[in-house]
């Protein structure tokens, strides 16, 4: 199932959305296949994909949430606010909404996994790009919330950074240039966009990974596809989870070696 937004260039991306179905089916590995397109930003959207997949699929207990855009590139200032606005409503709204919808079918079926794409906009500031940065942090901090919440129900839920990949998005912040983009930014896509950034495999893989019975009982993390030991994660959860390994928290000024303040 793939689900993206239905914006401008809505047509595009329900040809691309064809194509990557037609594509999965030619794997012998998979049975059955359903493609739609959906604004994930759109409630009644996001009902209608979940019911016509649940439908196709009754034991269904994956659900991914990979629809993403940038949004507006420049000084908050100056940029669209409206624009603004509707990258958050499908960042953040785009991924919190689907699973709310999916949960009363998972809690019903006691078990399942979610997992959330965030990504460097969660972990570090990135000026010029400001509604990507903090919906991605706000994915991060509701994926730890809900974690929570579903504890003791064998659902687990994780977001994922895939790494700098050279995507369509990539080329948005390309096109728009130093001058909006910011120079330093801008130089790093360049260079993102002609050595191929990380392999789209890295993440695909991390993916399978949580969305496996290998990885039960991992919940409430942000893990990197890249720099995380994921795949012998496992063997360190112990530790993890009596941790904030692996979550976003405060920095006091005795975590940098400072006598001073708590």
């Amino acid at each position: 199932m793939r689900a993206q937004w239905d914006g401008p260039d809505s047509d595009q991306r329900a040809a691309t959305a064809e194509t990557a179905g037609r594509a999965m089916e030619k794997n012998q590995a998979l049975v059955d296949l359903l493609t739609r397109i959906a604004d994930v930003a759109q409630p009644s959207a996001v009902d209608a994909l979940v019911t016509d997949a649940i439908m196709a699929f009754p034991q269904l207990d994956i659900l991914v949430n990979n629809a993403g855009v940038y949004g507006p590139i420049g000084a908050i200032e100056d940029i669209d606010w409206a624009e603004w606005v509707a990258a958050i409503n499908i960042n953040l709204m785009g991924t919190v909404y689907p699973c709310r919808a999916m949960l009363p079918h998972l809690r019903a079926l006691g078990h399942g996994k979610i997992i959330n794409l965030s990504g460097g906009g969660a972990t570090n500031p990135l000026p010029r790009v400001s509604a990507y940065a903090a919906s991605k942090a706000a994915v991060v901090r509701f994926m730890e919330t809900l974690a929570l919440e579903l504890e003791g129900s064998g659902i687990d839920v994780n977001a994922i950074a895939p790494g700098a990949l050279a995507t369509r998005l990539t080329d948005q912040l390309i096109e728009a240039g130093p001058e909006r983009a910011g120079a330093s930014f801008h130089a790093r896509m360049r260079k993102i966009r002609d050595e191929g950034g990380t392999p789209l495999e890295k993440g695909a893989a991390l993916c399978v990974y949580l969305a496996s019975a290998a990885s039960d009982g991992i919940t409430g993390r942000l893990i990197s596809a890249v720099w995380d030991p994921w795949p012998q994660m496992k063997n360190h959860w112990p530790e993890v989870k009596s941790t904030d390994i692996y979550t976003l928290r405060r920095i006091v000024p005795r975590d940098r070696g400072q006598d001073w303040g708590d």
